[in-house]
């Protein structure tokens, strides 16, 4: 098998790693692929770093028939099985090229991000009449590709993002390191996040709820990582006024950016995932596979990765009382807490390995590679 990853993005992302992702697991497994990408994007960066076969295109816009031509060429010349776009906003590019070359090869595309746009115009509808079969990383994105896009049900396939379970595994991780690095003593409960500082992340029912909780327990310590996404260096400043307005500012600690997750979510007694709306939820994901019980917002993507009274402990969104609550339960109830780990690790390991993601993609490769040539006898 012979697949084309095309990720036409000059941002590094979540959208972006997992298309650097795939494309690795795809080599690691023996298939023949190469990356479709902008050159010198951020993508191209790292895939030079992992030394993955590259290919560039200049497409920017709709009228510049040269990139249509050129990828054309390439797609008659390479004669790849699958073409599997990691953006919507890829399909203008490869849709047209496709049909230039006159290629019938199954046109696959992953969805990361829901959308409000609706895109069942006269146009979308002869882009997406071309797109053989769309992955969505959870039900609500599910529903969204079915409610904003011309594709059917029958089109869309669940495929969740992953997670490699043998680096986030709490067996092989030191749980000492950052409580060490921040004076976290062994009788302190650390809670935290890890989020970037961007409006509807949850900061403000974290601090809130982190407020009241201090009021009462004393072994209590309060942990935010992360940075300011682009342009919200504000947001991150507001947080930090807020949370120096009330008593628990000596309580929490802000890490800034971290590269060592694992040994952050390692030094965690409870995390907290308070998102307003969240497509998918890496770190929650992430944080279940180190076995850290979690207190969760009941919203969106969050409900494919958590489950309630079994890894988690679900809260109404934006309610930070609600929060509060939630948090005590664990705060008081180390048994529950110890469940929670189990069921958590075991959830992660089952669901979310990069080994079954891979498995299920290459799956679904083969699903609609047999469709499409039974799809081409008939006509």
């Amino acid at each position: 098998m012979k697949v084309l990853i095309t990720c036409l993005s000059h941002s590094w992302g979540g959208l972006e790693m997992y298309s650097i992702l795939t494309a690795k697991q795809l080599i690691k497994n023996n298939i023949e692929t190469e990356l479709l990408c902008y050159i010198n994007s951020s993508v191209y960066k790292e895939a030079l770093k992992e030394d993955l076969p590259i290919i560039t295109t200049n497409f920017k816009n709709y009228f510049q028939i040269n990139s249509y031509l050129n990828v054309a060429k390439t797609l008659k010349e390479k004669k790849f099985d699958i073409i599997h776009c990691q953006a919507s906003k890829d399909l203008w590019l490869m849709v047209p090229a496709l049909k230039l070359a006159k290629l019938s090869t199954p046109l696959l595309l992953t969805k990361q991000m829901g959308s409000y746009i609706i895109k069942k115009d006269f146009l979308h509808k002869w882009i997406y009449k071309r797109v053989n079969g769309a992955f969505a990383i959870s039900k609500v994105i599910a529903k969204n590709l079915v409610d904003t896009t011309p594709l059917t049900e029958e089109k869309i396939k669940l495929l969740h993002n992953s997670i490699d379970t043998e680096k986030f595994n709490p067996s092989v991780v030191d749980r000492n390191k950052v409580r060490n690095e921040y004076n976290i003593q062994e009788n302190e409960i650390l809670i935290g996040m890890m989020a970037r500082f961007s409006p509807g992340k949850g900061h403000e029912e974290f601090i809130l709820a982190a407020n009241e909780l201090s009021k009462k327990y004393n072994n209590l310590k309060f942990m935010i990582v992360g940075e300011p996404s682009k342009g919200e260096d504000n947001y991150a400043a507001e947080i930090k006024t807020l949370a120096s307005s009330l008593s628990v500012i000596d309580k929490i600690i802000f890490t800034g950016f971290r590269k060592d997750t694992p040994e952050i979510l390692a030094a965690l007694d409870i995390f907290v995932f308070p998102s307003h709306a969240e497509a998918f939820g890496i770190a929650l994901a992430e944080a279940l596979s180190m076995g850290v019980p979690s207190v969760c917002s009941n919203s969106d993507g969050v409900l494919d990765i958590a489950v309630d009274n079994v890894t988690s402990l679900l809260f109404e969104k934006k309610n930070w009382s609600d929060l509060k609550d939630k948090l005590e339960i664990l705060i008081n109830n180390e048994g529950l807490r110890r469940e929670f780990s189990i069921a958590s690790r075991k959830r992660a390991v089952d669901l979310f390995d990069i080994k079954i993601f891979t498995n299920k993609l290459l799956g679904l490769y083969n699903y609609f590679l047999f469709m499409n040539q039974k799809n081409l006898s008939i006509n």
